[in-house]
């Protein structure tokens, strides 16, 4: 087993970085210009390994699709091979097996598409058999607050489908920022929608753009975010970071600016200064939208000294890991309590941070390894598993060196 060692000798950070292009809005291009017969132009993809695992199984002609760990590549590739009438078993690792898959199955073949479970009912690997798509229906139903991935899957194909589509919503919607992130590439690529009340169309329409640049990954950025805030002094440029909401993650540049990080964007991209240690020392914050950057804060507030309360987490458990309980786990090694109230669905982080005597697990969550680094200002931490980056910022280890950082 692999650990590294992260530390920094002067707590003061000033360099220049490139993190990787989106890994949702590439995913997304990918799944569109697969769907347009491959006449786009895709610049700036994400260098992450579920996105180059997604290119590989586009192009590949196996029965078999193996996604390995990456969630989103299981749900668009399920919902591609059906709308492309492709004979498939859509497969992934031993997590990827536990995460449930049903909704987005339901809804597939409410549409009138022949998906059936190979083993466990509810969950991958899933088959895709072949259909007379022209016979498609264009009315589904889903719920809304299980992930947004689901949704985007349908809302995807929905432009390719014979009668475009109405999906309905039976709850309440999650992560609505990255169902808002996939209307609004369809628009820049042609296809528009209506919102109804608990509902959206998408009719029947034609791929018009051919070119598509993807946005750096704010989710990578949340991870400067903590260091900036972590750090005695800071100022980090992050080329091609765009002042846009695009992507929903887009609101940690605004929520840190309470934390005395601001930031400021040009041509080239944007630069976090931190401009102040005043900070709130205690602090509510809903991840219903932004469940990707709830360990970054659950970290940097125990780092910090914040007394936080968290809402909209619950997704979190279904992702690489249970992410609710590796953060109770990792976090008591810091002498850190992560608690968390059924009744009233908060997680409350109380405690004095200390240093930890065991190595920090990932469980095979890159999210767990880079939320973790940051501590590093802190004083040495060990992390095991680090290559688990490789799932979204294989270079987050290097960016870090070239930051100051000693990875030992």
């Amino acid at each position: 087993m692999s650990i590294v060692k992260v530390s920094h000798p002067t707590k003061k950070i000033q360099t220049r970085i490139r993190i990787p292009g989106s890994k949702s809005e590439s995913n997304r291009a990918l799944i569109l210009n697969a769907l347009s017969g491959n006449t786009l132009k895709i610049e700036n993809l994400s260098t992450a390994r579920d996105t180059q695992r997604l290119i590989e199984l586009l192009a590949a002609g196996d029965k078999t699709a193996d996604v390995l760990d990456a969630g989103t590549s299981m749900r668009f590739l399920t919902a591609y091979f059906a709308a492309t009438n492709q004979c498939k078993i859509v497969t992934g690792g031993e997590r990827m097996l536990q995460r449930p898959i049903a909704p987005l199955v339901n809804a597939l073949r409410e549409l009138g598409f022949d998906i059936r479970y190979v083993a466990d009912e509810g969950f991958p690997p899933v088959e895709v058999v072949p259909i007379d798509t022209n016979k498609a229906g264009n009315v589904a139903f889903i719920e809304g607050n299980i992930s947004s991935q689901f949704i985007t899957a349908l809302l995807l194909i929905a432009p390719f489908l014979p009668n475009g589509l109405r999906l309905n919503f039976t709850t309440e919607l999650v992560s609505k920022p990255y169902i808002e992130m996939t209307l609004s590439m369809l628009e820049q690529f042609g296809i528009q929608h209506e919102w109804g009340q608990n509902s959206v169309t998408i009719r029947h329409g034609s791929i018009l753009a051919s070119t598509y640049e993807v946005g750096a990954d704010w989710s990578s950025a949340s991870y400067w975010y903590s260091i900036a805030f972590l750090a005695d002094e800071a100022e980090i440029f992050i080329e091609g970071l765009r002042d846009n909401w695009s992507q929903g993650d887009r609101v940690m540049a605004d929520w840190m600016k309470r934390f005395g990080v601001h930031t400021e964007f040009n041509e080239q991209g944007g630069i976090l200064k931190k401009v102040s240690k005043d900070h709130p020392k205690m602090m509510k914050l809903n991840f219903k939208d932004n469940p990707d950057l709830a360990q970054t804060f659950a970290v940097m507030f125990a780092a910090g000294g914040v007394y936080g309360t968290f809402s909209g987490i619950e997704s979190l458990k279904i992702k690489e890991t249970d992410r609710v309980a590796a953060l109770k786990c990792e976090l008591g090694k810091l002498n850190i309590n992560f608690d968390y109230s059924e009744m009233y669905e908060f997680y409350q982080l109380k405690g004095a941070i200390a240093s930890p005597q065991l190595p920090v697990k990932t469980y095979n969550d890159h999210r767990m390894a880079m939320s973790f680094a940051p501590l590093g200002l802190l004083g040495p931490i060990d992390i095991e598993n680090p290559e688990v980056v490789n799932k979204s910022y294989p270079g987050f280890w290097d960016d870090l060196r070239t930051a100051g950082f000693e990875i030992n």
